[in-house]
């Protein structure tokens, strides 16, 4: 766990469904615009149908998008799937103030997966050869992947709730081969996605060393 300043607060916001290249532009213009006074930000979103290529993503790995657009990202990993009923949550972090390292923020977004989803009495692990979180059949339930520019992060983490499923099959997930599921199909009373939600935000919080955290306006910035 880190141990964050607590002089400057966690802002989170709840900015609901959203478009993912405005989100992504958001994202890196408050990155390009923090300084050592900036507060660390999680937003929590979901995104129009859209598939992202990671900075290693391979073509060959979108085999049949149709109607649904394609996307260039800078963030880590291959291809992945963003569409409604999948819970995005953004973690812009100042890692050297948290005294954070990038495996790190990432086992620790990891294992607040893994504890939100023991919550509801779901076995699930990460894996050592690749950033997500598995169900203990090997099915693939959150998928990770981080930028990090000026000792900031951005991007983070997406968890499948209660979505279609179908276009997963229209690409190979990560580069992986693996099968994908999600919460409502893993048990059979399942919360509600903003239940899932204020868990998961409670854990991350946690594990990111903050004791409490301040709503943020359900806006995101934009460059004028």
């Amino acid at each position: 766990m880190s141990s964050s300043d607590q002089s400057l607060p966690l802002i989170i916001r709840h900015l609901g469904l959203q478009d993912y290249s405005t989100t992504f532009s958001a994202m890196k213009y408050l990155v390009d615009s923090r300084n050592k006074q900036s507060c660390d930000e999680i937003w929590f979103l979901e995104h129009q149908p859209v598939f992202t290529q990671g900075q290693a993503g391979k073509a060959t790995h979108v085999l049949a998008p149709a109607e649904i657009p394609v996307v260039k990202s800078d963030r880590g990993g291959q291809v992945t799937y963003h569409g409604p009923g999948q819970i995005t949550a953004y973690l812009m972090i100042d890692l050297k103030r948290l005294k954070l390292g990038v495996r790190d923020l990432v086992s620790l977004m990891e294992q607040a997966i893994v504890d939100c989803l023991s919550h509801w009495n779901i076995e699930a692990n990460p894996r050592s050869d690749a950033p997500g979180v598995y169900t203990s059949a090997g099915q693939k339930i959150a998928s990770l992947g981080l930028r990090i520019r000026k000792g900031s992060s951005y991007h983070g983490l997406n968890f499948n709730i209660d979505m279609d499923m179908e276009p997963w099959g229209r690409i190979n997930p990560c580069g992986l081969g693996v099968e994908m599921t999600q919460l409502v199909d893993l048990i059979e009373e399942p919360p509600s996605k903003q239940m899932v939600v204020d868990k998961l935000a409670e854990l991350l919080q946690q594990a990111l060393g903050y004791n409490s955290h301040q709503h943020g306006d359900n806006s995101i910035l934009v460059a004028h």
